[in-house]
């Protein structure tokens, strides 16, 4: 890379940038917008600073259209092309109800009445 002309290092940089967007299925969704998520950890996601320069508060998860979680950004910065999103909390989407009752290991699953 050091050989390399500049503008030749900035075109490849950019054409890296535009597949990596193409091949993320993760995105984060608030009320009207949508971003794709170039990378995530264990606590941080990694959008393109080219799309937003600032994000925080509750947001939604996706991985193409299955809702995954809900997600609190507490802060982001910007470092070179991306924003670096650091994520507090993580709340995964259930498919069902929450019980209000601890269920035992055991228990029969139905009850078959006496006749």
């Amino acid at each position: 890379m050091e050989i390399l002309p500049e503008h030749l290092i900035e075109k490849l940089r950019s054409a890296e940038q535009k597949t990596s967007r193409r091949r993320a299925r993760l995105r984060i969704r608030t009320e009207d917008q949508v971003w794709p998520v170039l990378h995530r950890g264990q606590d941080y996601l990694v959008l393109d600073a080219a799309d937003i320069s600032h994000l925080r508060g509750l947001v939604d998860l996706y991985d193409g259209g299955r809702h995954l979680s809900t997600l609190l950004i507490v802060a982001s910065e910007i470092e070179g092309d991306d924003l670096i999103c650091t994520v507090k909390r993580e709340t995964p989407v259930q498919d069902h109800a929450a019980l209000d009752f601890a269920r035992e290991e055991n228990a029969p699953l139905a009850l078959i009445p006496r006749y």
